[in-house]
């Protein structure tokens, strides 16, 4: 027997091989299960969005694919664009699936490495150890037991957390794309056949046949030894939590840790479901007499009625428990209860009745109290959750469901209420005993001391040497004293039986000998021994006190099973809270009792030292700090609705103040009651952040949370909200409006940021926060973000909201449906709309107003007021990131311009022909053509299918350019205006920063300035500023392509003859169903700008041969513009305006003669 016990005590030693192997095997499923509830929460939005579903529909294939994969992957290699879109979907979703798989395949070789435990038990691998010998001892069998549980919640996790049909996706992605990436020897073939879709919808009412055995069961567990591990199960405590709960109506709840693993392992014995009526009799008489709703692994919660549907003695067994009249009894039972404990706990909580003999007196009577209120609540909160009803499709268990709540007088505030006092109590006693337990030792010694002093001095009184007033010497009295002084000082802490023994003995002692030798008479004896006998009864109370009576509380006080449970009540807790903002201190107690249900998953990963047990608490921490921000969030949101109302009276109601005042109208602007309201509104907003600010700094978990910063993080998260709704909801446009929007809908978005920034402004020194900082925080954000989620639309590696370094889980922005098939965001709603009241076939743009016109009513559409508009409704930031929207657009009709050209164009051989026709034709500029309007018309007619798309291509190009000329213009008329120093600081340092890449240039040996940071930094600065241009930038990488200059130029003249140029505007004028020409020159010239100087001066070329052609052909020089032809006027014009994009370009003087230049065209 002593070796036996020494063996248990050994097991989980370092040098027991067999108990650390256990261990650590335990404690990697643990991890595990975190792991797939932390993916479960970041499935790529490809498998769940069916937006972007559609877009990958034929790369997202299940299972199916291994039938066919041949000719699927012919099928993807002979296509271009399925061969692009899946270089996309690659690039976009790798690093996340390959996680997924990780964790898939850890599932995989965590059953096999349990069958190899087993398998090594049984061979005799572990010397002296097999089967037998560990489940003998406690830790053993418990481990034994949580290695098959672990795998058994694991893989229920899985089914109903990632769904069959996407776990199909990303394994046939991984086979396809990503299977040789991480190893060599994946287990790509065992994990998809563990993992296959069990048709498994989410709910055990609709469930697949023989659902979940067969898929707990697709790889074997030796059955023997599940037998045995079931039936340690079924009869041993395997917890020792019995003597925790010694009433035998406790008993379920002492056994509930242990049901939830009996419920997991009756699913790999599914016989003993179907057709073992006795045993499974036994075992719901011995779990589940009084309850039929349990918790597994805190975040599932299983209704024995509903589950056990299919089995039949299951079924049967269960049947009484859910008796309705057993139901009914249960529930008058717990609703009894709960008055009792409310009424208990509230009688300890009263000012003045915990203290520290009280508690040392009362310690069982508390634990008591603690330990009827943690039943009470475990059933009714169990038993009336969301996930515990039955509903539709069992109507017969329906019924017990009603009963439960009908029979107990289901309140939800009254439980939230016992569990609020519970928590508080809990923690008050915890604390104190903590207290007591580090004080033990010294206390201990102080008492002992003093008793040993008062001895001594009785003893000495006694003996004559120290007078005392009518004490006469008596040397019995001083031997005996000296004695009991000696057998004080020989007590000791640690042998706390004999040491309890002794003080009872002294204690009488001491009151037979003040009794029997008549030493009442005399206060000052009196007094020495009475305090004497008060000071070895504190010493009797403090040797009672045991680390195992705070084992039993925080027992007793297990909450893991409202994990999930708990958000049914969050609504009655935002409830009380905004009722009473001081309720925040109590629910502070409910959260670090949530905080106690962390040792589930961490006990086993701190026992084996796991390097990941950090992660794994972290993780848990954080979702419990994320629902501790969900409750107090009430607090912003009620804040925020207040500011509303004070706002909307100080800008509707109260009048302002004018600069002077007739003494008879001070009266009508008092506004006393518009006042007191203002006034009364704002000390409400003030005492609602009082509860938060009231918590002390507390360790939730890991994490340590400063109530200032969630108060903080709690604002701008509703800000942020707030600030998206109203972006979201305000620029929403009708696209076939007949006048735009546009004007409206940013006056109305600018008095709704206005009003949120007063608002703001106005509250901040009541709440104690640096407003300004916090609104300019957020809005920028909040723009950052709906920009970068907008620009995705163009880029092939998307930026996901994990990745985003604007989108944050702590103060979340939301992420808003698409209201169009065009834009994802407002910020691309606004964008669209502007370019499609600029249209260049239906506008015209005038340099000199700064407007677009319409071109049939001549109305303006677009003009700088509505450019202050939208810098007032959407702020700097927001036409700086415009911008950035527009730039990323433009790169996108860029390259589709220049991959027209490459694959339509140049990829066409007629093309190609009627090109180096025309180059052949025109000799390369070289000469003069005899009929160059003839010649031209005729490429142009033969071309027209091809010219005409990239012509529209170009006009997009130099639309976006004009827009966002203006849009930079805005911003370094603000950028003047309002930050002098900084304008004047970034035109100083961009010009020196370019003067010293020049000299670079001309002399290699000078340094060339630091790309990183400054160039970068310094760009962005320029941008935000309205400094850059966008018209001299490089925004694609090209190479050089054959007759490209010939292609442009063939394009500008058939484009020229849709306008006519006004020498009053200097601009050109579209004809009927013509174009506008500014947005031509710009296209033409950004398109330029990103290839090889040559290319310009080739453009430069043909175009100056056909004016010298027509020139020349005149029978007189021309004198005067009215001499020349319209598409001659047309195309100097248009040289003309090239040349000015580029000041330093002088190419238009080296191809046509001076007396053409020099002609008043303008």
């Amino acid at each position: 027997i002593l070796l036996l016990n020494r063996f248990c005590m050994d097991f989980l030693s370092e040098s027991n091989p067999c108990g650390q192997s256990l261990l650590k095997l335990v404690a990697r499923g643990n991890d595990i299960i975190s792991e797939i509830l932390r993916l479960s929460d970041f499935i790529p939005s490809v498998f769940t969005n069916p937006r972007e579903q559609a877009v990958y529909k034929e790369l997202l294939l299940d299972f199916q694919y291994f039938t066919e994969a041949e000719s699927f992957e012919k099928r993807v290699s002979s296509s271009t664009r399925l061969l692009d879109l899946n270089e996309e979907f690659k690039e976009n979703n790798q690093q996340i699936i390959e996680r997924f798989y990780i964790v898939f395949e850890s599932v995989y070789k965590y059953v096999v490495d349990v069958n190899k435990f087993v398998e090594d038990l049984e061979d005799g691998h572990f010397i002296q150890q097999n089967l037998e010998s560990v489940i003998v001892t406690l830790e053993g069998k418990q481990l034994l037991a949580e290695a098959v549980y672990v795998y058994g919640v694991m893989m229920l996790l899985i089914d109903a957390k990632i769904p069959g049909d996407i776990r199909e996706k990303m394994l046939v992605f991984f086979y396809r794309n990503g299977g040789t990436h991480i190893a060599t020897d994946t287990n790509i073939d065992e994990v998809c056949k563990l993992l296959a879709s069990t048709g498994y919808a989410g709910s055990f009412q609709k469930r697949p046949a023989n659902y979940p055995e067969n898929f707990l069961r697709r790889i074997k567990i030796n059955e023997e030894f599940l037998q045995i591990i079931f039936g340690r199960l079924q009869n041993d405590d395997l917890y020792n939590l019995i003597s925790f709960y010694p009433k035998p109506q406790h008993r379920s709840t002492a056994l509930s840790s242990q049901a939830s693993i009996v419920y997991i392992l009756l699913f790999f014995l599914p016989d003993i479901l179907h057709s073992q009526t006795a045993r499974m009799r036994e075992i719901v008489d011995r779990f589940f007499p009084d309850n039929w709703v349990i918790n597994v692994y805190m975040v599932m919660t299983i209704n024995l009625a509903i589950a056990w549907e299919p089995y039949k003695a299951a079924r049967s067994a269960l049947s009484h428990t859910l008796n309705l009249e057993n139901v009914r009894a249960l529930g008058e039972q717990h609703a009894e209860k709960l008055k009792l404990a409310k009424s208990s706990v509230a009688s300890y909580l009263k000012e003045g009745v915990l203290t520290d003999n009280y508690l040392l007196d009362n310690g069982s009577k508390l634990l008591n109290c603690i330990r009827e209120s943690n039943t009470t609540l475990r059933w009714l909160m169990v038993h009336t959750s969301k996930r515990a009803s039955t509903i539709a499709t069992l109507k017969q268990y329906k019924t017990v469901d009603e009963t439960v709540r009908t029979s107990c007088a289901f309140n939800k505030q009254r439980v939230l209420e016992l569990l609020m006092d519970s928590a508080q109590l809990e923690q008050k006693v915890k604390g104190m005993f903590k207290q007591l337990l580090r004080d033990k030792v010294q206390h201990w010694v102080k008492l002992r001391t003093e008793c040993e002093e008062r001895m001594l001095e009785l003893s000495q009184v006694f003996s004559g040497t120290k007078p005392l007033t009518r004490v006469e010497k008596n040397d019995n009295l001083m031997g005996w004293f000296l004695e009991v002084k000696n057998q004080i000082a020989s007590l000791n802490h640690e042998e706390s039986t004999a040491a309890g023994r002794k003080i009872l003995q002294l204690t009488q002692a001491l009151e037979e000998v003040q009794e029997f030798h008549q030493l009442e008479t005399n206060l000052h004896v009196k007094q020495f021994l009475g305090d004497t006998r008060q000071h070895l009864l504190q010493m009797l109370r403090i040797i009672n006190i045991r680390q195992e009576y705070l084992s039993a509380i925080e027992s007793i006080m297990d909450i893991s099973y409202a994990w999930t449970i708990i958000d049914d009540y969050t609504s009655v807790m935002q409830a009380l809270v905004k009722r009473d903002p001081t309720v925040a201190i109590k629910l502070k107690a409910v959260f670090l009792k949530l905080s106690s249900a962390l040792h589930i998953p961490l006990i086993r990963l701190t026992q084996s030292k796991s390097p990941d047990r950090m992660s794994v608490s972290q993780y848990y921490s954080n979702e419990l700090v994320m629902y501790m921000r969900k409750v107090l969030q009430i607090i912003p949101t009620t804040m925020f609705s207040i500011l509303e109302q004070i706002v909307k009276i100080q800008t509707l109601e109260i009048k302002e103040l004018p600069t002077k005042l007739e003494r008879d109208k001070i009266g009508e602007f008092a506004q006393m009651d518009q006042r007191f309201e203002v006034a009364r509104l704002t000390h409400d907003a003030s005492v609602l952040t009082q509860g938060v600010l009231m918590m002390k700094n507390t360790l939730v978990g890991v994490i340590r949370i400063d109530p200032k910063q969630l108060l903080e993080d709690g604002i701008r998260k509703e800000l942020v909200v707030q600030l998206a709704d109203a972006l979201h909801n305000t620029l929403v446009f009708n696209p076939k409006a007949k006048t735009s929007e546009l004007s409206v809908k940013l006056t109305d978005l600018t008095h709704r940021i206005d009003g949120f920034r007063r608002s703001f402004e106005y509250i901040q020194d009541y709440v104690n926060l640096y407003g300004l900082k916090i609104w300019q925080e957020e809005y920028t954000r909040v723009l950052y973000y709906n920009v970068e989620q907008e620009c995705n639309l163009f880029l092939r590696k998307k930026v996901s909201d994990k990745d985003s370094q604007f989108q944050s889980r702590t103060i979340p922005i939301p992420k808003k449906p698409p209201l169009d098939n065009e834009s994802v965001t407002f910020v691309g709603r606004l964008g669209r709309e502007i370019l499609r009241v600029t249209d260049a076939t239906t506008t015209t743009f005038v340099d000199q107003a700064s407007t677009w016109y319409d071109a049939r009513s001549k109305e303006p559409v677009m003009d700088p007021v509505l450019l202050i508009n939208i810098s007032d409704g959407i702020g700097t930031i927001g036409l700086a990131l415009l911008d950035k929207f527009y730039s990323f657009m433009l790169v996108k009709r860029l390259q589709n311009a220049e991959a027209f050209i490459r694959k339509r164009i140049l990829g066409d051989s007629s093309s190609t022909d009627q090109l180096a026709a025309f180059e052949k034709t025109t000799r390369a500029f070289s000469h003069v053509l005899d009929t160059p309007a003839k010649t031209y018309m005729g490429f142009i007619n033969k071309m027209k299918e091809v010219l005409a798309p990239l012509g529209k291509v170009l006009l997009k190009v130099g639309q976006i350019q004009q827009i966002r000329l203006q849009l930079t213009n805005r911003l370094a008329y603000l950028c003047c205006c309002n930050s002098q120093y900084l304008y004047s600081n970034l035109i100083t340092l961009n010009h020196a920063v370019l003067a010293d890449i020049r000299a670079h240039y001309r002399d290699p040996t000078k340094p060339y300035p630091n790309e990183d940071p400054l160039l970068v930094d310094l760009a962005s600065y320029l941008d935000h500023a309205g400094l850059g241009d966008p018209l001299q930038k490089v925004y694609i990488p090209t190479q050089r392509l054959k007759f490209i200059p010939a292609l442009l130029s063939v394009l500008i003249v058939g484009e020229l003859q849709k306008v006519t140029f006004v020498k009053s505007m200097a601009n050109f004028v579209a004809k009927k169903d013509g174009i506008d020409g500014r947005p031509l020159v710009l296209g033409v010239h950004t398109f330029l700008r990103q290839f090889h100087s040559q290319l310009r001066h080739d453009v430069f070329g043909f175009l100056s041969q056909y004016v010298s052609s027509v020139v020349r052909a005149l029978p007189n020089q021309p004198a005067k513009p009215a001499d020349l032809s319209s598409d001659v006027t047309n195309i100097l014009v248009f040289l003309h305006h090239l040349s000015l994009l580029s000041p330093d370009d002088n190419l238009i003087h080296s191809f046509l003669p001076a007396y053409l230049l020099e002609m008043p065209l303008y």
